[in-house]
């Protein structure tokens, strides 16, 4: 499974909604596998992902219609985290993100993301502390 480094965070976040009824059910099957085996393997891209692949804003390989946005994402949990391009297991992954993040942290990471003013996001990310 691949994944970018900012759906790290949407995968902890998601609360079954999404761009269209596709990309709903496209997360909700991804994000249904890594809820229920943390130990599955994900391949860090720094480009277009699997959850990608049923946006209605990709345009293309490693483009998107918010693709400055994106990569903002993507540059702030590469920086905060130290993700790099490369194998983890899910649980890895969310270990190196709970032993850094805060408060501050995620809303500096996440106050661009039309999720963020309803807070599901980051009461469902905190509480992993």
């Amino acid at each position: 499974m691949r994944l970018r480094p900012h759906h790290l965070l949407c995968t902890q976040g998601f609360s079954g909604k999404g761009y269209s009824p596709e990309f709903v059910e496209n997360m909700r099957a991804i994000v249904n596998t890594l809820r229920s085996n943390p130990d599955t393997v994900i391949e860090v891209v720094f480009s277009t992902d699997d959850i990608c692949e049923c946006c209605p804003k990709m345009l293309g390989e490693n483009l998107c219609e918010v693709n400055d946005k994106v990569n903002r994402l993507d540059q702030k949990v590469i920086g905060h985290f130290g993700i790099e391009e490369k194998e983890y297991t899910y649980r890895e992954a969310l270990s190196k993100i709970a032993t850094t993040i805060t408060p501050e942290i995620f809303d500096d990471i996440c106050e661009v993301c039309g999720w963020h003013p309803f807070g599901v996001c980051k009461r469902k990310i905190l509480c992993r502390r």
